[in-house]
């Protein structure tokens, strides 16, 4: 799709089409169609830590308040006047996550799809879209989603993407899924965007070196976890792209030694400067929980690093001003969230084929 094209299209709909961003997190879904031309008017969370980076990075307005007791006619008081409506959003995904190694059937999180699914029929928006992780296709609460929107005549397109392959600077496999009552909708491929792939280099090259357990002078958020004595003596000994496997036997944890933990060879290593990051997960920030050591320094990357990582501004902030940093918190906002740049590739996605729309009638 041409700069010109693109333009176009933000022209003649940004007074048409209104969003609402359900599990809306930190923002990065929001700011990934804010950026592509979509307004966005409210955001709904039942997280407070989110209240804050939502409010202070984006134009549209937050909820605090469990999806599940949201209720129709508030979400249609904020499409009022709108001609299109689109719904949006990512229930919480660590029910379906591989890393989550203890969800069942029974874990409560599973039904929030399902209220999005109720506001879907209530609220009858003209476009939807969900992101999530790619386990959830496999799974029947997913299937009687989608055969929800088919009962209610949606187009549907749905599919796993490998975020690297649109520009963002991590693998980072997404399950996203459009829906639209216009017509035939489906996500822009790569070629179709042709934007450049990135690798950790040009994500957070340039960033001022830190050591582990310091913070920046200009950006608290661009602050490392310490390291132990071991930790340190093991990323010393670790190579870019690496894994324990290379260290000397006295530096492996005994999790190592057994049988079992051979089969994790993810954990304790640096990234590659010439390959995208491995998937930021909510913990990116410790060593010891990933492929998450810097290629370069000696220590884990940085909250800061982190968000690059997930395409998320270099100023974006996450922690109102004179509050504490918790990293447990920070890493759970930006691990969690939406890729900017994901975002932005559904916007894209939806104005093209609102365009495409206007064209045929």
């Amino acid at each position: 799709m041409s700069d010109k094209n693109l333009k176009y299209a933000k022209a003649s709909l940004k007074n048409e089409l209104k969003a609402v961003d359900l599990f809306c997190g930190a923002g990065g879904l929001t700011h990934g169609l804010e950026k592509s031309g979509i307004k966005v008017e409210l955001g709904i969370d039942i997280d407070p830590a989110c209240e804050y980076p939502y409010s202070a990075n984006n134009d549209a307005r937050f909820l605090l308040k469990s999806v599940d007791e949201v209720k129709a006619s508030e979400l249609l008081e904020i499409y009022d006047g709108a001609e299109l409506k689109l719904l949006a959003g990512c229930a919480p995904c660590q029910t379906f996550s591989t890393y989550n190694q203890k969800a069942d059937s029974s874990d409560e999180r599973w039904w929030l799809l399902l209220q999005f699914s109720r506001l879907i029929r209530e609220t009858s928006p003209e476009l939807v879209t969900m992101e999530n992780v790619p386990g959830l296709a496999e799974q029947d609460i997913f299937h009687r989603f989608v055969q929800d929107l088919e009962d209610l005549r949606y187009f549907i397109d749905y599919r796993v993407v490998n975020c690297a392959d649109y520009g963002l600077p991590q693998h980072r496999n997404r399950l996203v899924l459009l829906a639209s009552k216009l017509g035939t909708i489906k996500l822009l491929e790569p070629k179709d965007l042709k934007w450049r792939r990135m690798k950790v280099e040009d994500a957070i090259g340039k960033m001022p070196p830190i050591k582990a357990g310091c913070i920046d002078d200009k950006d608290a958020l661009h602050q490392s976890a310490c390291l132990s004595d071991m930790n340190y003596e093991r990323i010393l000994a670790s190579k870019p792209g690496g894994t324990w496997r290379d260290w000397p036997k006295e530096l492996r944890a005994d999790c190592h030694k057994r049988k079992s933990g051979k089969t994790y060879p993810s954990v304790y290593g640096r990234m590659r400067w010439d390959e995208p990051a491995p998937t930021i997960t909510t913990q990116f920030y410790g060593f010891g929980n990933g492929r998450f050591g810097h290629p370069e320094q000696d220590r884990a990357i940085s909250l800061r690093e982190g968000a690059i990582l997930q395409s998320f501004p270099k100023k974006y902030k996450f922690i109102a001003p004179g509050k504490p940093i918790k990293k447990k918190v920070v890493g759970r906002l930006i691990g969690n969230a939406v890729p900017v740049k994901l975002g932005k590739v559904i916007g894209v996605s939806i104005l093209k084929h609102l365009e495409q729309y206007e064209a045929a009638i």
